[in-house]
């Protein structure tokens, strides 16, 4: 599992811009779980929805055992479990106490609906989870409100139709007893500083109705976790980020297209370089993920790349690369991620839409088109690629002064630091 074989099938595609375009390569090397038995002093309703589950990873073990001492912010790679780690403490709440309550914030719906989507799976006749979200029909709400034990929503909802119309949510608030903020790393800025205040409304309206829900928050890896936190909810945190998960190794590579001009040192376009390399990965039947902020150019590397791959006769792999971006129905939305999970799609191109913690199946590749804004982005895109085998992350550097300055100095690139999240909910 944690050896890179001699081949694999991305070599080649690799090898094509030896002369050029591949300004360098590295590895980072894979890691060893480190497990630790299920606690048996969960409520047997949960154990028994478990089934087969019979150990966690050590920093799953670490978030229910921080989780039930007080509120804590979890912060581990990409794919290593962090939905189970939150789970936990909460599911064993709810199996234990038939009135409690719980929400679950999200900031995409996809991200929500791919977490139902887990919840169901995990089943319990004790879990009456809903989404509460824009799409959820209006004749659906008020036996979500009425019923529903474990709610996923997202802090706009929460703003705008949850903590207006809290009368109407009075028994949902008197009873929690879980809020659980899922990528929180997203919650930076002036956003972020909305999002802090959303926050702390639902804590005073909850402690009117009588509760003082504890705080699970998950974050990809950023600089400052604890504090982002404390400054999100305006409590203390404890913060678990030992990772127990396995890591496989990962091949990264930067890619910076060819020079088309030497005189004026222009370059060739980016969204062409990555259509044919996202066609030439799909040709040896790599299952890849592309990301780009612009929805346009998702639009034109899906494009490109069925293009080149119709010219070589290869039409059945033409019909397996789908763009997803924003601006779908949610029916073209949840067709798109069950395809993707399925394994009926080959390649998906997207914006970030697909950057956060949703459950698309095994990728081999995952490339970024131009620098997406933060080293933390950056690396929970590759994070998507090559998590329970040998995979592939790739950097194409656009032509604007910043992609050039990292393709000059790849190492440099390569060993940056993830940022800090700021917020001010004071400001």
């Amino acid at each position: 599992m944690f050896g890179l074989p001699t081949r694999y099938p991305w070599e080649p595609v690799l090898e094509t811009g030896a002369d050029e375009e591949l300004v360098t390569t590295s590895v980072q090397e894979g890691t060893r779980g480190v497990e630790t038995p299920v606690p048996d002093d969960l409520h047997p309703a949960l154990l028994a929805s478990l089934g087969e589950v019979h150990t966690l990873w050590s920093h799953q073990a670490d978030t229910l055992e921080a989780a039930r001492r007080g509120h804590t912010i979890v912060t581990t790679g990409t794919a290593s479990g962090k939905s189970l780690a939150f789970n936990l403490p909460v599911l064993d709440t709810l199996a234990s106490d038939p009135a409690a309550r719980a929400f679950y914030l999200y900031p995409t719906k996809a991200l929500a609906q791919d977490q139902a989507r887990g919840l169901a799976r995990l089943g319990g006749k004790f879990l009456r989870q809903a989404i509460y979200d824009g799409d959820t029909p209006r004749e659906d709400r008020a036996s979500i409100r009425r019923r529903s034990n474990l709610i996923l929503t997202n802090p706009d909802m929460l703003h705008v139709g949850v903590l207006p119309n809290h009368r109407g949510w009075g028994d949902v608030l008197a009873n929690l007893a879980w809020v659980v903020v899922d990528e929180a790393h997203v919650y930076r800025g002036v956003f972020g500083s909305h999002v802090a205040n959303v926050l702390r409304r639902l804590r005073r309206l909850a402690r009117a109705y009588g509760a003082e829900p504890r705080f699970v928050l998950t974050s990809a890896t950023i600089a400052n976790p604890r504090e982002l936190a404390e400054r999100l909810t305006g409590l203390e945190f404890t913060l678990v980020d030992r990772d127990g998960a396995p890591r496989a190794e990962r091949k990264i590579a930067i890619w910076n297209p060819p020079l088309v001009d030497e005189a004026l040192g222009k370059r060739g376009s980016a969204l062409a370089e990555a259509a044919k390399l996202l066609a030439d990965l799909v040709e040896r039947e790599v299952r890849t993920i592309c990301f780009l902020k612009s929805r346009r150019g998702v639009e034109l590397i899906q494009r490109f790349a069925r293009e080149r791959l119709e010219s070589a006769g290869r039409t059945d792999l033409a019909e397996r690369i789908a763009p997803y971006r924003a601006g779908y129905t949610p029916a073209q939305r949840r067709e798109l991620e069950r395809r993707l999970a399925e394994g009926e799609l080959l390649a998906v191109v997207a914006t970030d839409a697909l950057e956060l913690g949703i459950d698309i199946g095994h990728l081999d590749a995952a490339l970024c088109v131009t620098f997406p804004g933060t080293v933390a982005s950056l690396r929970q895109m590759w994070g998507r690629a090559g998590r329970r085998s040998p995979g592939l992350a790739m950097y194409v550097a656009g032509e604007d002064a910043l992609d050039q300055f990292f393709c000059r100095h790849p190492d440099e690139f390569l060993d940056r630091s993830v940022e800090a999240a700021i917020i001010d909910p004071d400001n």
